[in-house]
């Protein structure tokens, strides 16, 4: 294909890429993604999209957070701009022998790297949804007033702007409001360093067979969140749980604090997909009002 002369010209001045060919590749619901490859046949992973305005510099920020820790492969931002993100192509792979067992110790090892606050400098998107990260003062260091605002009443609003909340999601949310610190409260420990949108469609396996991790939804939060995700949508294998508790083990309750971080991420597909995700949100509810 032939790439746009204005992000040619930008890539090729702002690098030093000298751009040979373009290629398509398949996957991604958001943006379009395609593999570039220069004169000495070196390839790099490029993104193109046009909305949000912002959505490239807020995963190249994200990006270039996960790299801090140094625990899991993640790849290497080279130039973002607002409509196309250009990193380091990763080549895939398959599985290693112990490709869970060790992706959960590398993910624990993620979940050490900690914030001095819950949430991040700037908010950012989980899909093409917003996704708040910006504290209140209340919030900074507390993290039930954190997550029941900014995740769970927030995807809330955005279900009545959507026409989902009905009356039973309403009063759902609110009870939740009210039981939220028995629900999370004891289990408060320091923020860690989240991937924020983790599931089996967000992380690929590297020429070594190892995991890299891609599109995250970054924040500092508490690390059952990150775990929940993990277990939508198919979930990780036993080995990758049993490893990272292992290498960080998990306060007494888990178990039980599980759905209500599933539950952010069921509404935000209400609102991304639609109603087919409603009585799987209401299910969660449900769950704490037994």
């Amino acid at each position: 294909m032939t790439l746009n002369q204005k992000i040619k010209t930008e890539i090729e001045e702002e690098t030093g890429i000298s751009i040979k060919s373009v290629s398509s590749l398949s996957g991604g619901c958001i943006s379009n993604a395609y593999k570039i490859t220069n004169e000495a046949d070196k390839n790099y992973f490029l993104k193109l999209n046009s909305s949000p305005k912002d959505l490239f510099i807020k995963e190249a920020n994200g990006l270039t957070e996960l790299r801090k820790a140094n625990a899991i492969r993640v790849p290497e931002v080279l130039l973002c701009k607002e409509d196309f993100l250009l990193t380091e192509f990763i080549i895939q792979g398959n599985r290693s022998k112990n490709f869970f067992e060790d992706f959960g110790r590398r993910f624990a090892e993620l979940h050490k790297y900690r914030g001095d606050k819950f949430g991040f400098y700037e908010d950012n998107y989980i899909g093409s949804n917003p996704q708040i990260n910006i504290p209140a003062s209340n919030e900074e260091n507390n993290w039930a007033e954190f997550y029941f605002n900014k995740r769970i009443l927030y995807q809330y609003k955005l279900t009545e702007q959507n026409s989902y909340a009905t009356g039973e999601l309403k009063n759902g949310i609110s009870r939740l409001e009210k039981n939220i610190e028995d629900i999370i409260g004891d289990s408060e420990e320091p923020p860690s360093l989240l991937h924020g949108d983790l599931w089996g469609g967000n992380y690929i396996v590297d020429e070594n067979g190892d995991a890299c991790l891609i599109d995250p939804a970054v924040y500092y939060g508490h690390r059952e969140a990150d775990l929940a995700m993990t277990k939508l949508f198919g979930g990780f294998s036993s080995e990758f749980y049993h490893s990272y508790d292992e290498a960080f083990p998990l306060a007494d309750g888990y178990e039980y604090r599980e759905n209500i971080y599933k539950l952010y991420h069921i509404l935000n597909h209400l609102n991304l997909f639609g109603r087919a995700y409603y009585s799987q949100a209401i299910s969660l509810i449900k769950f704490y009002m037994k």
